[in-house]
């Protein structure tokens, strides 16, 4: 359990460094926005003549939504968040500003991509990278509501408002960037906001118990039975949103490392899906 912590903050660290590298060598020096609460740091950042530099902005709006997530969603995911925004911030205040290039192409494609990778390994193991992903765990939790219309909204007035300050160009190759990053993060971890899980195990009260621990979810359990060996198992069914694979991986490899187990996608849930 140590190591697993351990590779976590790695992976932490990982991640906000390519996102700091992102920002300083590619999406700063080309004027080309990031999504979410970077963008919005950045675009605060510009209107301010660079008086408050990105990082610190970026840190300053992540705390309020970081004080509610401590009592919305957990503390886990809440500490793990802040620490990535703080060392991000770190590291764009350390990293000198770079033009590595002067496309502006370039720029947006390989700053999308590279930022795109920190946050979609941090999602992968459980962590996030603050600001909206933040607010989709809680929204997650409170309404069983996609959170793709309030990823949009934000997304769109962070380019519109680089288009009437600084031209509909850059506003362009921010969408240029965003395309980039969001296929690359679905690529990494995935685009769906709500997963199935369906586990195979002979060890069902154990695995069903130690789910429970740890998710807040209802469980339906199938009775199934192997069609080579004829063996009696179970079945759980289970609905997670993607915030909680991590976790649900890590509990079942605990349990049961010989439980077969099938994620698929799922589109939409009806009916009562447990958020608290």
């Amino acid at each position: 359990m140590a190591w697993l912590q351990t590779k976590k903050i790695i992976i932490v660290v990982i991640g906000a460094l390519l996102n700091a590298f992102a920002m300083n060598f590619f999406l700063i020096p080309a004027n080309v926005y990031a999504s979410g609460f970077t963008g919005v740091a950045q675009l605060l950042s510009s209107i301010l003549n660079g008086a408050i530099s990105t990082g610190i902005l970026l840190f300053i709006l992540n705390v309020p939504v970081a004080i509610f997530a401590w009592k919305r969603v957990g503390r886990s995911f809440t500490i793990y968040s802040i620490v990535s925004v703080a060392l991000m911030t770190l590291f764009m205040e350390v990293l000198p500003i770079v033009h590595i290039s002067h496309d502006i192409l370039l720029n947006a494609v390989f700053g999308g991509v590279i930022a795109a990778i920190g946050v979609g390994i941090t999602l992968k193991w459980g962590a996030s990278t603050g600001g909206m992903d933040i607010i989709a765990m809680i929204l997650s939790k409170m309404k069983d509501r996609p959170i793709g219309t309030y990823f949009f909204t934000l997304n769109a007035i962070i380019i519109i408002t680089a288009g009437l300050l600084y031209g509909w160009e850059k506003a362009l190759y921010t969408l240029v960037t965003l395309y980039a990053s969001t296929r690359v993060i679905d690529a990494i971890h995935t685009r769906h906001e709500k997963l199935t899980a369906m586990i195979i195990t002979k060890k069902q009260d154990e695995m069903k118990k130690a789910i429970h621990n740890r998710l807040v979810r209802g469980i339906t359990i199938i009775p199934a039975r192997g069609a080579f060996s004829n063996d009696n198992k179970e079945m759980l069914m289970i609905v997670i949103s993607r915030f909680e694979l991590f976790d649900l991986q890590r509990t079942i490899q605990e349990v049961d490392p010989a439980a077969f187990t099938n994620i698929v996608n799922t589109a939409d849930v009806y009916g009562v899906f447990r958020k608290d």
